[in-house]
């Protein structure tokens, strides 16, 4: 689909009539793919699509510049695009990010936001530093060396052992990106605005959802996110990291399900 200065690629199972609609945005560096998982797993009466962030997958980069505002524009023109109304958002990592941003921009189009391995901070300098250093190294080394590298950080060592399929896709994700995009989505997320201080003003329930091993989002975290979110639940899931949706996929997509049901379809 064109949408401005782009064409997005998105998975959609095209469903007619639907009782809600539920978006997905994958995090960095991945792609749309990373949710097969759930377009197998949950319920024929759910509409399911999955975009592939500007620059990231089968999606162009446009002009190039990218930050996650102009991802959230992004976001919000495809939804308008699609004709939705009302649309659930489930971002991971860097796609909680996007939609929590999204949602100050255009909450009236939003019916509920699922927040998976995220959270609303802006990032401290010593992750900002972080992230040139990555910067350099995907410059240096090359993407498949950085992939690599990434897969220690958001699978438990149980997860790599026993789920090569899980590994191996987004594995597969990372290197379909190119390394300025990269780069230029890594400058994005260290430019990201603080959006915490309108957690308060969400007006749509919110789940969210971390891996009891995660080490990149951290329950300090999440939990100050619960205190300041007036419709929200906290799922906590044992025997993983930053990708529950591949690594628990049935306790994940069951949660995605049950709030659903619960707080959006009743």
């Amino acid at each position: 689909m064109r949408i401005n200065d782009i064409s997005i690629s998105y998975l959609s199972n095209d469903l007619v009539n639907p009782e809600v609609t539920l978006l997905f945005i994958h995090g960095f560096p991945f792609n749309k793919n990373m949710w097969l998982p759930q377009f197998t797993g949950l319920p024929d009466n759910i509409r399911l699509i999955a975009p592939d962030v500007r620059g990231q997958g089968g999606s162009t980069s446009g002009h190039g510049i990218f930050s996650i505002d102009v991802f959230a524009d992004d976001l919000i023109d495809f939804i308008n695009r699609l004709g939705i109304e009302e649309v659930v958002l489930c971002g991971c990592s860097m796609g909680g990010y996007i939609a929590l941003r999204a949602y100050e921009k255009s909450p009236s189009i939003f019916k509920g936001i699922i927040l998976n391995s995220t959270h609303s901070f802006a990032d401290t300098n010593e992750i900002k530093e972080n992230r040139f250093e990555s910067i350099q190294a995907v410059l240096r080394y090359g993407k498949r060396v950085f992939a690599i590298g990434f897969v220690d950080k958001v699978f438990t060592r149980k997860s790599i052992q026993e789920k090569p399929g899980a590994v191996d896709l987004i594995k597969s994700t990372i290197r379909r990106n190119s390394e300025r995009n990269i780069c230029a989505t890594q400058m994005a997320m260290a430019a990201r605005t603080d959006t915490t201080p309108s957690l308060s003003n969400i007006r749509v329930p919110v789940l969210i959802i971390r891996g009891e091993e995660d080490q990149i989002v951290t329950f300090s975290q999440v939990k100050t996110m619960v205190a300041a979110i007036p419709d929200v639940r906290h799922v906590e899931i044992a025997g993983c990291a930053h990708l529950p949706n591949l690594e628990k996929t049935t306790r994940f997509n069951g949660e995605l399900k049950n709030f659903l049901i619960s707080k959006i379809m009743n």
